[in-house]
């Protein structure tokens, strides 16, 4: 019997990497057939994880390029450094592969731009190109999403989001790459929040002026932020407030809250805990009945996000996207235009803070942010 299952590379082996080839080997729709980093302990290390979720042993290459010459696999999953992305990124695409990159899209709107047209070419050819953006697809904040589209909540008003998170200092300093502008592309932000800033995006619409602070509180011998705070206007009129921060311990649930005229949400770290919207009822209610039990199913959203297994949970659920667009030859959810506004929007956050003043989202989408001014700006690796 012939297997039909869409073989899979990995480049870039380190925490993020063993974990796709975990969740790969997983999926039924995916096999893992090669590994590809420089450092032959980390090959190894991801090669013994796969064996151990129930694969087989994927073929290791020292680089991007020999594996990409062998044909390795029909689907290139890059979880390099995020400076790296780009490059690797269009070399794939260049032997007309499927590609999947891990978040951020890249370190810069700028060179993030250069891939859309990338991969609008490759949708021509049938390819699909998609970014990480697993919190999407948690049912949730489907449920949440779901609520707002169909204007259950009425006119959303304002929006919540805070992500404190714990990351010692020997986490940044295991890698020469982590906590620099130019592999790394931010801190609490980049890294750990852009998920939760993916989301706001996500549910809210598209973003028009920007007002952040960032600061450096609780490490040492790293170039960004590990706190910021940010204030974002929607084209809708509604407003929202993020937090990210690394500097915490020890680390505390996510929350998300969204408020709207008629209805609001609350989910806690991916889990539906508050759901209340009116139908056809009084205009308000002194005790509303949280409705969440009976918009979902309880088995499902109201377990314990720390599973073990939930982490892989979410991104199974985005390669079934994956896996779908490729065999139907249909752009996933998460497009490479989808992560450039979540990207543009974490830079707007940091131009903001350097620059001490608001900003507009499309001024720094379209690269037209004033920044000679400001010296600050040139402490967050230069190009917008």
């Amino acid at each position: 019997m012939t297997d039909s299952r869409i073989t899979a590379l990995v480049v870039g082996c380190g925490i993020i990497g063993r974990h796709h080839g975990v969740v790969l080997t997983k999926h039924p729709s995916f096999t893992v057939t090669g590994l590809a980093d420089p450092d032959p302990a980390m090959l190894d290390s991801a090669s013994a994880a796969i064996v151990s979720a129930g694969g087989t042993a994927p073929t290791a290459y020292e680089s991007l390029a020999e594996a990409l010459e062998a044909r390795a696999a029909e689907v290139v999953i890059i979880c390099t450094p995020s400076g790296l992305h780009l490059d690797q990124a269009l070399a794939a695409l260049e032997y007309d592969v499927h590609l999947v990159i891990e978040k951020p899209l890249d370190v810069s709107v700028e060179r993030a731009r250069q891939l859309v047209d990338a991969a609008e070419q490759a949708a021509d050819r049938g390819r699909c190109v998609s970014v990480i953006s697993q919190h999407r697809f948690n049912p949730a904040n489907v449920v949440v999403r779901d609520a707002i589209e169909s204007g259950a909540f009425g006119q959303i008003t304002s929006a919540t989001t805070t992500m404190a998170a714990h990351r010692s200092q020997r986490y940044y300093d295991q890698g020469a790459w982590r906590g620099t502008w130019r592999m790394d592309g931010g801190g609490a932000v980049m890294n750990q929040g852009i998920h939760h800033v993916d989301l706001l995006r996500w549910l809210l619409g598209r973003p028009v002026e920007i007002a952040a602070h960032t600061a450096q509180l609780g490490h040492e011998r790293i170039e960004i932020e590990d706190t910021a705070t940010a204030t974002i206007r929607f084209e809708s009129g509604a407003l929202a407030t993020l937090l990210c921060t690394t500097a915490v311990y020890p680390s505390v649930p996510t929350r998300l809250q969204v408020h709207g005229s008629r209805g609001a949400a609350i989910v806690d770290d991916s889990r539906l805990e508050f759901f209340h919207a009116l139908d056809g009822g009084p205009d308000h209610a002194e005790d509303p009945e949280n409705q969440a039990p009976q918009r979902v199913e309880a088995g499902e959203l109201r377990s314990s996000p720390r599973a073990a297994d939930f982490f892989v949970t979410g991104h199974l659920r985005q390669y079934d996207d994956i896996a779908d667009a490729i065999t139907n030859k249909r752009p996933p959810v998460v497009t490479v235009t989808e992560a450039l506004l979540s990207l543009a929007l974490v830079r707007a956050i940091y131009l903001s803070a350097a620059l001490g003043a608001p900003v507009r989202f499309d001024d720094v989408l379209e690269g037209m942010v004033e920044t000679h001014g400001a010296s600050a700006v040139g402490s967050i690796g230069g190009a917008i």
